[in-house]
């Protein structure tokens, strides 16, 4: 890889890769759009002799140009129109067009689903690395959902492109809110997927803003269930163990409703508990990703926590988009980055933001 931090970059290895793809699909909290075909896609990449190489976002220059890459749209979209990385590079290309320069480094906008793979993809087209660091340390289905955002950084210019070379260019927008719903009125227009190149952040602006060492954690999340699994032992148990997370529930989805609304993929789902939670049922609402969950008719935590539906015996997560009827899963709770926590990101963030009458209930 030629680049300025060829002495610094590390380059990702297959076993990575494998670890990253179950690690991103616990972190996606339902969404960010199933990781597998971007993981297939990189892994063929791989094999005709690209690398994808990560690259710690403190080592960066402040006036560095960083990439900030994902796909749009509703999860369930991304099961008849596949991953591609010369379409998830088409937005960026137009980007640097846009700006008359070269990125530096590219970042996931979210490590959660397949939007925490999507970057690999472009760095082994484009020859640039990674940056250990993402802006919501999980999914969530909104431009204005960022640490970014958080922060009142610019929302623009901002980039779109769909498979029918359609390519969008928005120069400027009056705040977040407003590029969000023209960009995904836009989205809607595509098909309900597009792939995207946000606002352009700096070096200096991914060292105050951005939440680090992201891509590092998918990975060792992905570890702990893989090492588990080779083990046979229990994933959640190892989960629990090894990371700061709560187990509010287990049981067998009885019922699932969802539908696409806005360019979002919105629904419930309906969990009859077994073992010790016989008797008791949780429900799990989402927009994308999953929102609140309440048992018994009693919120029990809500957004910017994340809620990991993991299948109870492989610890593999699942999506708003996949669930079925006879699934037996496991229902953890993790803590929200902290910047997600204060008053101006549960304005972005929290249960109300995704049209829920409730205020922000954690049990952390």
């Amino acid at each position: 890889m030629d680049t300025k931090y060829k002495s610094h970059i590390v380059p990702i290895s297959e076993g990575d890769l494998d670890a990253l793809h179950v690690g991103t699909w616990i972190l996606g909290t339902g969404g960010g759009g199933d990781p597998y075909h971007k993981y297939i896609n990189t892994k063929h990449l791989y094999r005709d002799g690209h690398t994808a190489y990560l690259l710690d976002p403190m080592l960066i220059s402040d006036d560095d140009i960083i990439a900030v890459l994902s796909n749009m749209g509703a999860p369930i979209v991304g099961q008849e129109r596949l991953a591609d990385p010369y379409f998830a590079n088409r937005p960026v290309t137009l980007m640097e067009q846009y700006l008359k320069r070269p990125f530096d480094a590219v970042m996931p906008l979210e490590i959660g689903g397949g939007n925490g793979i999507h970057p690999l993809m472009v760095s082994c087209v484009k020859g640039v690395p990674v940056l250990d660091a993402d802006g919501m340390g999980r999914a969530y289905p909104a431009a204005q959902m960022t640490s970014f955002a958080v922060a009142d950084l610019s929302m623009y210019p901002f980039t779109m492109c769909d498979i029918r070379h359609n390519d969008v260019i928005i120069p400027k927008a009056e705040s977040w809110i407003w590029l969000e719903r023209i960009s995904r009125t836009i989205c809607g227009e595509m098909g309900a997927v597009a792939a995207t190149c946000k606002a352009p952040r700096t070096g200096k602006e991914v060292k105050q803003h951005a939440l680090k060492y992201t891509v590092s954690k998918a990975m060792t999340l992905g570890n702990i269930v893989l090492n588990a699994q080779r083990t046979h032992s229990c994933p959640i148990e190892a989960l629990l163990d090894a990371e700061h997370s709560i187990l509010l529930f287990q049981g067998k989805v009885i019922d699932v409703h969802r539908r696409v609304q806005g360019g979002y993929l919105k629904g419930k789902t309906l969990l009859q508990g077994v073992g010790g939670y016989v008797g008791s049922q949780m429900i799990v609402h989402f927009q994308n990703e999953f929102s609140v969950a309440e048992i018994d008719g009693e919120v029990m935590v809500t957004t910017p926590d994340l809620i990991c539906l993991l299948d109870t015996q492989t610890g593999v997560g699942v999506g708003t988009d996949t669930m079925r009827y006879g699934q037996r899963l496991s229902v953890l709770a993790m803590p929200a980055d902290p910047v997600f926590t204060t008053p101006q990101g549960i304005e972005y963030v929290g249960p109300r933001a995704f049209g829920f009458d409730v205020d922000f209930v954690t049990p952390f």
